[in-house]
């Protein structure tokens, strides 16, 4: 198993996390099952302090998607050698 820490969009999280898919739309979707089929992803935990709240904030380079707010998260993965989307 691979691990990394990655600036994840927050749009993303409530599907990604819960499989909620609630206001994305079907490319969104199609997006986030292409990278998480692409890395075999296993695990997305978002970083909280230690009150549980997370930081999120702006970033012009997500890991998919365009320019948006992101948190950084810990990915565990499978696949060796993972492409960027």
């Amino acid at each position: 198993m691979n691990k990394t820490t990655e600036k994840i969009p927050t749009w993303s999280l409530c599907y990604l996390i819960n499989g909620d898919a609630t206001g994305l739309t079907e490319d969104e979707i199609n997006m986030i099952d292409q990278w998480t089929s692409d890395w075999q992803v296993q695990i997305v935990s978002p970083f909280t302090d230690e009150e549980g709240n997370a930081h999120p904030y702006f970033s012009h380079y997500p890991l998919f998607g365009l320019p948006t707010e992101v948190e950084d998260c810990d990915i565990l993965y499978l696949n060796d050698n993972p492409s960027k989307i």
